[in-house]
Protein backbone atom coordinates (compact mmCIF):
# COMPACT_ATOMS: atom_id res chain seq x y z
CA UNK A 1 0.00 0.00 0.00
CA UNK A 2 1.67 3.52 -1.43
CA UNK A 3 1.50 5.72 1.83
CA UNK A 4 0.45 9.66 1.34
CA UNK A 5 0.33 12.24 3.34
CA UNK A 6 -3.55 11.78 3.58
CA UNK A 7 -3.37 7.93 4.03
CA UNK A 8 -1.18 8.85 7.19
CA UNK A 9 -3.32 11.78 8.86
CA UNK A 10 -6.34 8.79 8.03
CA UNK A 11 -4.49 6.77 9.99
CA UNK A 12 -3.40 8.93 12.95
CA UNK A 13 -7.15 9.94 12.96
CA UNK A 14 -8.18 6.58 13.67
CA UNK A 15 -5.44 5.71 16.58
CA UNK A 16 -6.71 8.53 18.36
CA UNK A 17 -10.26 7.66 18.10
CA UNK A 18 -9.13 4.47 18.69
CA UNK A 19 -7.72 5.55 22.64
CA UNK A 20 -10.30 7.62 22.96
CA UNK A 21 -12.82 3.91 22.94
CA UNK A 22 -14.13 2.58 26.61
CA UNK A 23 -11.58 -0.80 26.14
CA UNK A 24 -15.43 -2.64 26.09
CA UNK A 25 -15.21 -1.64 22.60
CA UNK A 26 -11.60 -2.21 21.68
CA UNK A 27 -12.17 -5.74 22.71
CA UNK A 28 -9.42 -5.23 25.80
CA UNK A 29 -9.49 -5.00 29.43
CA UNK A 30 -11.09 -2.13 30.78
CA UNK A 31 -8.09 0.67 32.03
CA UNK A 32 -8.24 2.27 35.37
CA UNK A 33 -5.18 5.10 35.47
CA UNK A 34 -4.62 6.83 39.29
CA UNK A 35 -3.17 9.81 40.07
CA UNK A 36 -1.55 9.81 42.91
CA UNK A 37 1.17 7.21 45.16
CA UNK A 38 0.09 8.25 48.71
CA UNK A 39 -2.75 6.75 51.11
CA UNK A 40 -5.34 6.96 48.93
CA UNK A 41 -3.85 6.34 45.14
CA UNK A 42 -1.69 3.07 46.60
CA UNK A 43 -4.22 1.41 47.92
CA UNK A 44 -7.16 1.73 45.36
CA UNK A 45 -4.56 0.42 42.82
CA UNK A 46 -3.65 -2.15 45.12
CA UNK A 47 -7.18 -3.29 45.75
CA UNK A 48 -8.58 -2.86 42.43
CA UNK A 49 -5.58 -4.88 40.57
CA UNK A 50 -5.82 -7.69 43.81
CA UNK A 51 -9.25 -8.19 43.46
CA UNK A 52 -10.21 -7.97 39.81
CA UNK A 53 -7.59 -10.61 39.50
CA UNK A 54 -6.33 -9.86 35.74
CA UNK A 55 -9.55 -8.52 34.75
CA UNK A 56 -8.47 -4.84 35.17
CA UNK A 57 -5.71 -3.38 33.58
CA UNK A 58 -4.23 -0.21 36.18
CA UNK A 59 -1.89 2.02 36.05
CA UNK A 60 -0.64 4.03 39.05
CA UNK A 61 1.23 7.38 38.26
CA UNK A 62 3.29 8.72 40.80
CA UNK A 63 6.35 10.90 40.50
CA UNK A 64 8.49 9.60 42.70
CA UNK A 65 10.30 5.86 42.99
CA UNK A 66 9.43 6.50 46.69
CA UNK A 67 7.08 7.65 48.93
CA UNK A 68 7.55 9.11 52.67
CA UNK A 69 3.90 9.17 54.95
CA UNK A 70 3.21 12.24 56.60
CA UNK A 71 1.38 10.45 59.30
CA UNK A 72 4.38 9.20 61.49
CA UNK A 73 6.87 12.03 60.16
CA UNK A 74 6.29 13.70 63.54
CA UNK A 75 7.80 10.81 64.71
CA UNK A 76 10.56 11.18 62.35
CA UNK A 77 11.27 14.96 63.95
CA UNK A 78 10.64 13.69 67.79
CA UNK A 79 13.44 10.83 66.98
CA UNK A 80 11.41 8.02 67.15
CA UNK A 81 11.37 6.91 63.78
CA UNK A 82 14.51 6.86 60.91
CA UNK A 83 13.12 8.43 57.47
CA UNK A 84 14.34 4.85 56.14
CA UNK A 85 11.35 3.83 58.24
CA UNK A 86 8.49 6.06 56.81
CA UNK A 87 9.50 5.66 52.86
CA UNK A 88 8.31 3.09 50.85
CA UNK A 89 8.55 2.14 47.57
CA UNK A 90 6.07 0.09 44.73
CA UNK A 91 8.26 -2.92 43.78
CA UNK A 92 5.38 -5.26 45.11
CA UNK A 93 2.58 -3.51 43.48
CA UNK A 94 4.65 -3.88 40.24
CA UNK A 95 6.11 -7.18 40.84
CA UNK A 96 3.01 -8.91 43.03
CA UNK A 97 0.04 -7.39 41.52
CA UNK A 98 0.96 -6.51 38.04
CA UNK A 99 0.30 -2.54 38.51
CA UNK A 100 2.51 -0.81 36.10
CA UNK A 101 4.00 1.91 37.65
CA UNK A 102 4.73 5.51 35.97
CA UNK A 103 6.79 7.50 37.53
CA UNK A 104 5.58 11.31 35.96
CA UNK A 105 3.88 13.89 36.51
CA UNK A 106 -0.06 13.96 35.91
CA UNK A 107 0.19 17.27 33.86
CA UNK A 108 -3.75 17.53 32.32
CA UNK A 109 -6.62 15.50 32.08
CA UNK A 110 -8.93 15.16 29.09
CA UNK A 111 -12.19 14.21 30.39
CA UNK A 112 -13.98 14.04 26.98
CA UNK A 113 -11.43 11.97 25.38
CA UNK A 114 -10.92 10.30 28.58
CA UNK A 115 -7.13 10.51 28.53
CA UNK A 116 -4.10 12.08 31.21
CA UNK A 117 -1.28 13.53 29.90
CA UNK A 118 1.71 13.45 31.35
CA UNK A 119 4.88 15.44 32.12
CA UNK A 120 7.19 13.13 29.96
CA UNK A 121 4.87 13.94 26.75
CA UNK A 122 3.16 10.73 26.87
CA UNK A 123 -0.64 10.29 27.95
CA UNK A 124 -2.61 7.66 29.22
CA UNK A 125 -6.44 6.79 27.80
CA UNK A 126 -8.70 5.24 30.88
CA UNK A 127 -11.99 4.20 31.16
CA UNK A 128 -12.13 5.02 34.97
CA UNK A 129 -9.81 7.29 36.87
CA UNK A 130 -8.97 7.61 40.26
CA UNK A 131 -7.95 11.03 41.51
CA UNK A 132 -5.79 11.60 44.49
CA UNK A 133 -3.44 14.11 44.21
CA UNK A 134 -3.62 14.90 48.09
CA UNK A 135 -2.93 19.04 49.08
CA UNK A 136 -1.37 22.06 47.57
CA UNK A 137 -0.09 24.74 49.65
CA UNK A 138 -1.95 27.75 49.36
CA UNK A 139 0.96 30.46 49.77
CA UNK A 140 -0.50 33.58 49.31
CA UNK A 141 -2.63 32.45 52.33
CA UNK A 142 0.08 33.25 54.18
CA UNK A 143 1.78 37.11 53.07
CA UNK A 144 5.75 37.08 52.77
CA UNK A 145 5.53 32.71 52.07
CA UNK A 146 6.30 31.91 49.48
CA UNK A 147 7.97 28.06 47.61
CA UNK A 148 11.48 29.60 48.14
CA UNK A 149 10.59 30.83 51.16
CA UNK A 150 9.85 27.45 52.37
CA UNK A 151 13.24 26.65 52.19
CA UNK A 152 14.47 29.03 55.00
CA UNK A 153 10.73 28.59 57.17
CA UNK A 154 9.84 25.00 56.10
CA UNK A 155 6.17 24.14 56.29
CA UNK A 156 7.28 19.90 55.96
CA UNK A 157 3.49 19.62 55.25
CA UNK A 158 4.14 17.50 52.15
CA UNK A 159 6.85 15.08 53.86
CA UNK A 160 10.40 14.44 51.85
CA UNK A 161 12.96 16.72 51.76
CA UNK A 162 10.62 19.24 53.95
CA UNK A 163 10.34 16.86 56.46
CA UNK A 164 14.51 16.25 56.53
CA UNK A 165 14.68 20.06 56.19
CA UNK A 166 12.73 21.12 59.21
CA UNK A 167 14.42 18.15 61.57
CA UNK A 168 18.00 19.64 60.48
CA UNK A 169 16.92 22.73 61.40
CA UNK A 170 15.34 21.47 64.98
CA UNK A 171 18.88 19.95 66.05
CA UNK A 172 20.64 23.20 64.97
CA UNK A 173 18.25 25.57 67.19
CA UNK A 174 20.64 27.35 70.04
CA UNK A 175 18.82 26.97 73.49
CA UNK A 176 16.77 30.23 74.12
CA UNK A 177 15.92 30.58 70.45
CA UNK A 178 12.35 29.54 70.05
CA UNK A 179 10.33 27.91 66.95
CA UNK A 180 7.21 30.05 65.73
CA UNK A 181 4.32 28.04 63.93
CA UNK A 182 1.75 29.61 62.31
CA UNK A 183 -1.08 26.70 61.89
CA UNK A 184 -3.08 26.50 59.06
CA UNK A 185 -6.57 27.48 58.50
CA UNK A 186 -9.33 24.76 58.37
CA UNK A 187 -9.98 22.44 56.30
CA UNK A 188 -6.36 21.05 55.94
CA UNK A 189 -4.61 17.97 56.11
CA UNK A 190 -4.37 16.03 59.80
CA UNK A 191 -6.15 18.12 62.02
CA UNK A 192 -4.19 16.89 65.08
CA UNK A 193 -0.99 17.22 62.98
CA UNK A 194 0.29 20.54 63.28
CA UNK A 195 -0.39 20.10 67.56
CA UNK A 196 1.54 16.40 67.53
CA UNK A 197 4.13 18.29 65.69
CA UNK A 198 4.66 20.97 68.62
CA UNK A 199 4.71 17.79 71.10
CA UNK A 200 7.39 16.50 69.43
CA UNK A 201 9.41 19.85 69.20
CA UNK A 202 9.24 20.06 72.48
CA UNK A 203 9.98 16.61 73.30
CA UNK A 204 13.71 17.17 71.23
CA UNK A 205 14.31 20.42 73.33
CA UNK A 206 13.47 19.05 76.22
CA UNK A 207 15.50 15.92 75.88
CA UNK A 208 18.49 17.85 74.47
CA UNK A 209 18.62 20.32 77.74
CA UNK A 210 17.20 23.38 75.61
CA UNK A 211 14.50 24.47 78.11
CA UNK A 212 15.22 28.37 78.13
CA UNK A 213 13.76 27.52 73.91
CA UNK A 214 9.49 27.82 73.61
CA UNK A 215 7.68 26.80 70.95
CA UNK A 216 5.37 29.40 70.36
CA UNK A 217 1.61 28.26 68.15
CA UNK A 218 0.39 31.46 66.40
CA UNK A 219 -3.05 29.94 64.86
CA UNK A 220 -5.88 31.47 62.90
CA UNK A 221 -8.45 29.12 64.61
CA UNK A 222 -10.00 29.36 67.63
CA UNK A 223 -10.25 25.81 68.73
CA UNK A 224 -8.43 22.59 67.71
CA UNK A 225 -8.69 18.97 67.40
CA UNK A 226 -7.81 16.99 71.01
CA UNK A 227 -7.47 20.39 72.35
CA UNK A 228 -7.82 19.34 75.88
CA UNK A 229 -5.64 16.50 75.32
CA UNK A 230 -2.52 18.19 73.94
CA UNK A 231 -3.02 21.23 75.90
CA UNK A 232 -3.00 18.94 79.50
CA UNK A 233 0.03 16.93 78.01
CA UNK A 234 2.11 20.17 77.40
CA UNK A 235 1.18 21.72 81.07
CA UNK A 236 2.54 17.72 82.62
CA UNK A 237 5.55 17.38 80.35
CA UNK A 238 7.03 20.56 79.07
CA UNK A 239 5.76 23.30 81.59
CA UNK A 240 6.39 26.34 80.21
CA UNK A 241 7.95 25.43 77.02
CA UNK A 242 4.42 25.93 74.71
CA UNK A 243 2.52 29.14 73.56
CA UNK A 244 -0.39 28.63 72.15
CA UNK A 245 -2.12 31.69 70.69
CA UNK A 246 -5.66 32.02 68.28
CA UNK A 247 -6.42 34.80 66.53
CA UNK A 248 -8.78 36.20 68.82
CA UNK A 249 -5.34 37.00 70.41
CA UNK A 250 -3.02 37.59 67.78
CA UNK A 251 -5.04 39.47 65.54
CA UNK A 252 -4.40 37.70 62.39
CA UNK A 253 -1.17 37.38 60.82
CA UNK A 254 0.15 39.93 58.56
CA UNK A 255 3.51 39.05 57.44
CA UNK A 256 6.44 36.58 57.25
CA UNK A 257 9.76 37.98 56.74
CA UNK A 258 12.01 34.69 56.29
CA UNK A 259 15.25 36.89 56.12
CA UNK A 260 14.51 38.47 59.05
CA UNK A 261 13.19 35.21 60.71
CA UNK A 262 10.08 36.78 62.29
CA UNK A 263 6.51 36.53 61.74
CA UNK A 264 4.41 39.94 62.61
CA UNK A 265 0.88 39.89 63.60
CA UNK A 266 -1.49 42.62 64.84
CA UNK A 267 -0.09 42.20 68.37
CA UNK A 268 3.18 41.85 68.23
CA UNK A 269 6.71 40.66 65.86
CA UNK A 270 7.84 37.13 67.20
CA UNK A 271 11.23 36.52 66.10
CA UNK A 272 11.85 32.66 64.98
CA UNK A 273 14.87 30.80 65.70
CA UNK A 274 13.19 28.56 63.28
CA UNK A 275 9.78 29.33 62.01
CA UNK A 276 7.91 26.59 60.22
CA UNK A 277 4.87 28.06 58.60
CA UNK A 278 2.07 25.82 57.15
CA UNK A 279 -0.13 27.77 54.61
CA UNK A 280 -3.43 27.45 53.87
CA UNK A 281 -4.71 23.96 51.45
CA UNK A 282 -6.61 23.17 48.54
CA UNK A 283 -6.86 19.99 46.01
CA UNK A 284 -3.77 18.64 44.44
CA UNK A 285 -3.49 21.04 41.01
CA UNK A 286 -4.40 19.00 39.15
CA UNK A 287 -7.93 17.94 40.27
CA UNK A 288 -8.58 21.65 40.42
CA UNK A 289 -7.16 22.22 36.33
CA UNK A 290 -9.44 19.68 35.36
CA UNK A 291 -12.33 21.23 36.86
CA UNK A 292 -13.27 18.53 39.73
CA UNK A 293 -12.99 21.28 42.40
CA UNK A 294 -15.68 23.57 43.55
CA UNK A 295 -15.45 27.03 44.99
CA UNK A 296 -13.98 25.12 48.31
CA UNK A 297 -10.73 24.73 46.01
CA UNK A 298 -11.79 20.50 46.77
CA UNK A 299 -13.82 18.17 45.19
CA UNK A 300 -17.16 16.98 45.96
CA UNK A 301 -18.04 13.60 45.88
CA UNK A 302 -20.87 10.97 45.78
CA UNK A 303 -20.85 9.85 49.26
CA UNK A 304 -21.77 6.04 48.65
CA UNK A 305 -18.63 5.56 45.86
CA UNK A 306 -16.43 8.25 46.03
CA UNK A 307 -17.28 9.32 42.44
CA UNK A 308 -16.98 12.91 41.36
CA UNK A 309 -20.07 14.73 41.08
CA UNK A 310 -18.47 16.90 38.53
CA UNK A 311 -17.52 13.50 36.40
CA UNK A 312 -19.43 10.04 36.90
CA UNK A 313 -15.96 8.12 35.09
CA UNK A 314 -14.37 9.66 37.83
CA UNK A 315 -13.62 8.61 41.27
CA UNK A 316 -11.87 11.41 43.98
CA UNK A 317 -10.28 10.41 47.20
CA UNK A 318 -8.30 11.15 50.13
CA UNK A 319 -7.17 14.81 51.13
CA UNK A 320 -8.46 16.20 47.55
CA UNK A 321 -11.75 15.53 48.55
CA UNK A 322 -15.29 17.11 50.01
CA UNK A 323 -15.48 13.68 52.41
CA UNK A 324 -18.47 15.11 54.85
CA UNK A 325 -17.83 14.38 58.52
CA UNK A 326 -14.27 11.98 57.73
CA UNK A 327 -11.18 14.74 58.60
CA UNK A 328 -8.26 14.47 55.92
CA UNK A 329 -6.21 11.57 56.82
CA UNK A 330 -4.05 8.72 55.55
CA UNK A 331 -6.59 6.80 57.67
CA UNK A 332 -9.47 8.31 55.90
CA UNK A 333 -7.78 8.09 52.07
CA UNK A 334 -7.03 4.48 52.87
CA UNK A 335 -10.87 3.34 53.58
CA UNK A 336 -12.02 5.64 50.69
CA UNK A 337 -10.06 4.14 47.90
CA UNK A 338 -11.43 1.02 48.87
CA UNK A 339 -14.95 2.11 48.59
CA UNK A 340 -13.88 3.78 44.85
CA UNK A 341 -12.47 0.66 44.34
CA UNK A 342 -15.39 -1.52 44.51
CA UNK A 343 -17.41 0.97 43.33
CA UNK A 344 -15.19 0.63 39.85
CA UNK A 345 -14.60 -2.68 39.93
CA UNK A 346 -18.49 -3.03 39.73
CA UNK A 347 -18.89 -0.46 37.14
CA UNK A 348 -16.52 -2.56 35.04
CA UNK A 349 -16.34 -6.07 35.51
CA UNK A 350 -20.42 -6.22 36.94
CA UNK A 351 -19.13 -7.62 40.31
CA UNK A 352 -21.36 -6.96 43.37
CA UNK A 353 -21.10 -3.51 45.33
CA UNK A 354 -21.76 -3.84 49.15
CA UNK A 355 -23.30 -0.74 50.88
CA UNK A 356 -20.02 1.96 51.62
CA UNK A 357 -18.17 1.84 55.18
CA UNK A 358 -15.85 4.15 56.71
CA UNK A 359 -13.76 4.29 59.83
CA UNK A 360 -10.60 6.33 60.69
CA UNK A 361 -8.56 7.19 63.64
CA UNK A 362 -5.78 9.70 64.06
CA UNK A 363 -3.44 9.16 67.18
CA UNK A 364 -1.05 11.30 68.07
CA UNK A 365 2.41 11.19 70.57
CA UNK A 366 2.76 13.79 72.82
CA UNK A 367 5.65 12.35 74.67
CA UNK A 368 7.33 9.00 75.07
CA UNK A 369 4.86 6.07 75.34
CA UNK A 370 2.17 8.80 75.85
CA UNK A 371 -0.13 8.38 72.74
CA UNK A 372 -3.79 9.83 72.19
CA UNK A 373 -6.38 9.32 69.70
CA UNK A 374 -9.69 10.17 68.46
CA UNK A 375 -11.69 8.45 65.30
CA UNK A 376 -14.94 7.38 64.52
CA UNK A 377 -17.35 5.36 61.78
CA UNK A 378 -18.79 6.69 59.29
CA UNK A 379 -21.88 6.00 56.59
CA UNK A 380 -23.07 7.70 53.11
CA UNK A 381 -26.04 9.44 53.38
CA UNK A 382 -27.87 11.63 50.83
CA UNK A 383 -25.32 14.78 51.17
CA UNK A 384 -22.21 13.35 52.32
CA UNK A 385 -20.47 11.20 54.37
CA UNK A 386 -21.79 11.16 58.50
CA UNK A 387 -20.53 10.16 61.40
CA UNK A 388 -22.40 7.49 62.68
CA UNK A 389 -20.44 6.66 65.88
CA UNK A 390 -17.59 8.14 67.88
CA UNK A 391 -14.54 8.00 69.87
CA UNK A 392 -11.96 9.95 71.91
CA UNK A 393 -9.21 9.86 74.72
CA UNK A 394 -9.99 10.95 78.16
CA UNK A 395 -7.59 14.01 80.10
CA UNK A 396 -6.16 12.12 83.01
CA UNK A 397 -6.01 8.61 81.29
CA UNK A 398 -3.47 6.68 83.69
CA UNK A 399 0.00 5.71 81.79
CA UNK A 400 -0.59 2.37 80.90
CA UNK A 401 -3.69 3.02 78.71
CA UNK A 402 -1.42 5.60 77.19
CA UNK A 403 1.55 3.39 76.50
CA UNK A 404 -1.48 1.07 74.50
CA UNK A 405 -2.56 3.56 72.57
CA UNK A 406 0.87 4.82 71.23
CA UNK A 407 1.93 0.86 70.83
CA UNK A 408 -1.59 0.67 68.85
CA UNK A 409 -0.28 3.36 66.55
CA UNK A 410 2.68 1.43 65.83
CA UNK A 411 0.77 -1.48 64.51
CA UNK A 412 -1.67 0.54 62.57
CA UNK A 413 1.21 2.15 60.55
CA UNK A 414 2.38 -1.20 60.12
CA UNK A 415 -0.67 -2.18 58.70
CA UNK A 416 -1.92 0.38 56.65
CA UNK A 417 1.44 0.67 54.57
CA UNK A 418 1.19 -3.44 53.87
CA UNK A 419 -2.41 -1.97 52.97
CA UNK A 420 -0.77 0.58 50.51
CA UNK A 421 2.39 -1.12 49.03
CA UNK A 422 2.15 -5.03 49.77
CA UNK A 423 4.80 -5.45 51.26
Amino acid sequence: MRLTRRSLLASASAAAATLALPSIVRGANPRVVVIGGGAGGATAARYLAKDSKGALDVTLVTPEPQFTTCFFSNLYLGGYRTFESITHDYKTLEGTFGIKVVHAMASAIDRDARTVALSDGSSLGYDRLVVSPGIDLKWESVPGYSEAASEIMPHAWKAGPQTQLLKAKLDALADGENIVMVAPPNPYRCPPGPYERVSMMAHVLKASGRTRSKVIVLDPKEKYSKQGLFAEGWEKHYPGMVEWIPASIHGGIESVDPAAGTVTTSLDTFKAGLGNIIPAQSAGSIALSAGLADDSGFCPIVPASMQSRMDENIYVIGDACIAGDMPKSGYSANSQAKVAAMAIRGALTGSRVFPAKYSNTCWSLIETEDGIKVGASYEPTDEKIASSSSFISKTGEDAALRKATFEESLGWYAGITADMFGA
